[in-house]
């Protein structure tokens, strides 16, 4: 097939655009600008036009396109004129992933990136996930002989129900993205009971206060009676959490917190369903963390700098507790958190759990909120968030070890001791890395 993908910049349609590259379909994409997906799907050989134009419609089999695509974008229009069959990134999903593949879709508002990762990394085969797994520097891995597809599959837009899951794994099903299931919990609660129902193999966190209600056969896991004996460690300055699983035995996996030994322990008990539990075992130490996730973006001995897609407070709240236990591994006391607020409505719509989660830390910059195609809400962050020692600012810069505070286009204060964490969704992943910036603002060299 000739496919087109509008959107092809994003994590979730690029993932679908690599995959069905490797499959030996003919790719090409479009985007409102250029990134480095866009870059990185251009060195693969696929054609990538930015921005979009309706010129890059020529006769494809299939169009598809993410889901903030309008209906009146160019691109759109003329394939229908065409006679293109158009779908959107949650439709699609039927072909690209077919019901005799051997589909594990992993679930969930918080974790479904990680476990996704370490559940690839036991299983090998083929991959799709929405974040760059340091296994194998990318989002995707394809193996044209192993039938196993380890795919994200994303609540967010309902399309989780398309994935012709074989296994079910669900993290957990706290209420997230909201305002797709028009604030109807109920219509929230049964896409999972229906995406869970079209597994014949589910794995789910029984914990949860919706999970636990789940009826029919499944496994489940009871993290705290399930999980024991978990320590932290340091092995070559690298977090690692160690765990004991039931009569399993005991486990090691990149990362720390309850919630990685959560994360490893669905994945190990999805994966032992058709593995032997030692190659389990000997897999799980090749997961070394994913992009974006608990990610050390610079490492000194008095300096650590952290970035962190955290953009709920949920994750957030568990992120802060895994740093905490880092930097008393460290020896280091003091904790600088940059939160850079995603979406209006998530964070009005959470705002008071927001406002708790970062108890523990020295000081809380606050950047202004990313919007993510948001009409602005006026929220008072200093107001709401006077608990804490705050800096407002615009952008932040990093420059080796030292975290550089903007404000105005100059310099507030540069960081460059204890610990720095960065937590957002939008461009603060491209700050906190020192990629996002004018180097010439006055104050940084």
């Amino acid at each position: 097939m000739t496919i087109h993908f509008i959107g092809i910049g994003g994590i979730g349609i690029s993932g679908l655009a690599k995959f069905m590259h490797f499959q030996g379909h003919k790719v090409s994409g479009s985007d409102i600008g250029s990134s480095i997906i866009t870059k990185e799907l251009q060195e693969m050989g696929i054609i990538v036009n930015v921005p979009h134009d309706k010129s890059a419609i020529s006769s494809q089999d299939l169009v598809v396109h993410s889901a903030i695509i309008r209906p009146d974008n160019c691109e759109v229009l003329e394939a229908k004129k065409q006679n293109i069959e158009v779908l959107a990134r949650r439709e699609a999903l039927l072909k690209i992933l077919p019901e005799d593949r051997n589909n594990y879709a992993v679930a969930g508002a918080h974790g479904k990136s990680t476990t996704s990762a370490i559940l690839s990394a036991i299983m090998k085969g083929s991959a799709i996930i929405g974040a760059e797994s340091k296994e194998f520097k990318s989002n995707v891995r394809y193996d044209e002989l192993n039938d196993t597809l380890v795919f994200e599959a994303d609540e967010s837009d309902g399309s989780f129900l398309n994935t012709n899951p074989k296994c079910a794994i669900v993290t957990n099903a706290e209420p997230e993205h909201m305002e797709y299931y028009d604030y109807n919990y109920e219509l929230f609660y049964d896409s999972y009971r229906q995406f869970i129902a079209k597994a014949s193999c589910r794995v789910i966190n029984a914990e949860d206060e919706f999970l636990s209600t789940i009826e029919g056969d499944a496994i489940r896991l009871y993290p705290s009676k399930d999980i024991k004996n978990i320590k932290y460690t340091l092995i070559n300055e690298e977090p690692h959490t160690q765990f004991e699983l039931n009569e399993l035995g005991i486990f090691e996996v990149w990362g720390l917190g309850e919630h990685i030994a959560l994360d490893a322990s669905l994945a190990i008990l999805a994966a032992a369903q058709s593995m032997d539990i030692e190659k389990i075992r000997n897999n799980l130490l090749d997961f070394k963390g994913i992009k974006k996730r608990f990610d050390i973006v610079s490492k000194k001995s008095d300096t650590v700098i952290i970035d962190d897609y955290g953009h709920h407070p949920t994750e957030i709240k568990a992120t802060l507790e895994s740093v905490k236990t880092y930097a008393k591994l460290k020896g280091i006391s003091d904790i600088t958190a940059v939160w850079q607020p995603h979406k209006y409505s998530r964070t009005l719509d959470n705002l008071e759990a927001f406002i708790k989660c970062f108890e523990g830390t020295k000081e809380l910059i606050i950047l202004p909120v990313w919007s993510a195609g948001e009409s602005k809400k006026e929220i008072n962050f200093l107001k709401e968030f006077k608990r804490y020692n705050i800096t407002m600012a615009d952008s932040v810069a990093r420059k080796d070890a030292t975290l550089n505070i903007i404000k105005d286009k100059t310099v507030l204060k540069s960081i460059n001791n204890g610990l720095i964490v960065g937590f957002g969704a939008g461009d603060i992943t491209y700050q906190m890395r020192g990629q996002a910036v004018n180097n010439t603002l006055k104050g940084i060299a």
